[in-house]
């Protein structure tokens, strides 16, 4: 279970992070209250996860979701670049995150 909820926590910080980048410095509100929410949710899962998993498992695997799922983002939604070099950087990310897990 808490594998389950440090995945919800994941994806609540790559909601946050979106929010936060089209509430243009947060000049708009809905974009900037969906940050807030979703920000709030995001550490509340991951404190919740981390009364069973270890700290650092648990945060990198956190911040892993975050920043792959951030990415994809940036690349589907927002249109940026695909370079080779991105792409090697995010398959890092996630092979420490599968590490991680299969470590634990």
């Amino acid at each position: 279970m808490a594998w389950i909820t440090l995945l919800l926590a994941g994806i609540f910080e790559i909601v946050w992070a979106y929010a936060m980048k089209v509430s243009e410095g947060f000049t708009r509100p809905w974009p900037t209250a969906v940050m807030a929410v979703t920000m709030l949710l995001s550490f509340a899962l991951l404190a919740h996860a981390m009364r069973v998993l270890p700290l650092g498992t648990a945060y990198a695997v956190w911040t892993g979701i975050g920043a792959l799922g951030s990415f994809m983002v940036g690349l589907l939604v927002l249109g940026e670049p695909a370079t080779a070099l991105r792409m090697l950087a995010a398959g890092l990310i996630l092979s420490g995150i599968v590490l991680l897990k299969v470590a634990s």
